[in-house]
């Protein structure tokens, strides 16, 4: 580590052990579930969520989605999955004092490097899966992975919980590595979505990869003894989360937004929805300008495999120009494929398009923001936004700013 990271690293070690003294240590007074993963952390969270709800446990959640104590509930609109500079431990003595017995956080990689997940005693950790990500800010995919186990590491070593339970997906990359990350008195557990297959629940959720997340939950719930009909209705009955294959309609032709913004997840929403047999019309772009780069022309390919009809739009720019990022993107998709591709840089404009060219048992699919409430341009700067608000508008001929 460079002289200039090290101090950058010891400042937010500080700022976290300081937070937690300020706080008074709140999480030895409740159960912390930290979820960490590529993908899935915030559906994980909910159903969990759910199941401890239907249980009569008072809960509170913090993810990308929302911020939740007992019954008050707000979107998370910092555009930060993990929030740091103390807010952490003030949502954990808020959740204390409001009497909520579980707290269910999302953790980051970045939130990780940054220490925000120290000085917190975790009782629980769930890892949902490993694909390549954020490789730019970290250097390389060992280092992203390397952060992930470090939380395993830190928790297994400084949580004061006893016992602590690591829920680890046996299907996903590198299981193994998160295994020998787990030291100290610690007891792991195994998951997988074959557990949920077996059991033949009636999820609304659609998608193999819902399966893994469900099988998450209902591993931690049965760890902390919630009775199996409790568990089986909350899941049966979770509607599911906000801008995660979110269907705005499904007749005559289906309208989903979803917050797929890697190769990864992308493939996995278009297949789902392939599955379905419909034509699909893709609107995507590539979120985080200024990183992630060698995923563009990844994510170009994915959807001349999958989709019917491209349409390639802004997204999340931030300084970097948003043509370039488009013609990226662009660079993946096959010669052959070119005529069936538009490039609309205005997004509204964009999905207004896809809208009006879908026909009968089409499905017109809106990627990368999902239920995100602002678009980050340059300069720091930040636009309102509210995708599927925008879908209903193009629907019912209202006018949209363009």
């Amino acid at each position: 580590m460079c002289g200039m990271e090290f101090f950058r690293s010891l400042y937010h070690y500080f700022l976290a052990r300081l937070g937690s003294f300020i706080y008074g240590r709140p999480s030895r007074d409740i159960f912390v579930i930290g979820v960490t993963g590529t993908k899935g952390k915030s559906t994980v969270i909910e159903i969990i969520n759910a199941i401890l709800e239907a249980a009569g446990k008072k809960t509170a959640l913090l993810s990308s989605v929302r911020q939740k104590i007992d019954d008050a509930s707000c979107l998370n609109m910092s555009g930060m999955s993990m929030p740091g500079r103390f807010f952490i431990q003030r949502f954990l003595k808020e959740s204390v004092q409001d009497g909520c017995e579980y707290a269910i956080i999302e953790v980051t990689s970045q939130g990780i490097l940054q220490h925000r997940h120290r000085f917190i005693d975790f009782g629980g950790f769930v890892i949902t899966n490993l694909e390549p990500e954020h490789i730019e800010a970290h250097g390389s995919f060992e280092k992203y992975r390397a952060s992930k186990a470090k939380f395993f590491n830190d928790a297994a070593l400084y949580s004061e919980k006893i016992p602590k339970l690591f829920f680890i997906n046996s299907d996903m990359r590198d299981s193994r590595y998160f295994v020998d990350a787990v030291q100290g008195n610690s007891k792991i557990v195994f998951y997988n979505k074959k557990d949920v297959m077996e059991l033949k629940i009636k999820t609304k959720l659609i998608g193999e990869f819902n399966l893994e997340n469900i099988a998450a939950a209902i591993a931690f719930a049965r760890s902390r003894n919630i009775d199996w009909e409790t568990i089986k209705n909350a899941i049966e009955l979770f509607n599911g989360v906000p801008g995660r294959l979110e269907f705005i309609q499904k007749i005559p032709f289906s309208i989903v937004i979803d917050y797929a913004h890697t190769p990864d997840s992308l493939e996995k929403v278009y297949k789902t929805l392939k599955n379905r047999k419909s034509k699909l019309i893709c609107v995507l772009g590539s979120a985080g300008g200024g990183r992630d780069a060698w995923k563009r022309p990844v994510m170009g390919k994915l959807a001349a495999d999958y989709c019917g009809q491209i349409i390639l739009t802004n997204e999340d720019p931030f300084n970097e120009d948003p043509e370039n990022i488009i013609n990226e993107i662009e660079s993946g998709i096959p010669v052959d494929y070119k005529n069936k591709v538009k490039i609309i840089l205005d997004r509204k404009e964009a999905i207004k398009t896809a809208i009006k060219s879908a026909k009968k048992n089409d499905t017109v699919v809106i990627t990368g923001k999902g239920s995100e409430p602002y678009m980050r341009i340059s300069g720091g700067k930040k636009i309102s936004w509210n995708e599927k608000e925008i879908a209903l508008k193009i629907l019912n001929n209202e006018r949209i700013e363009i």
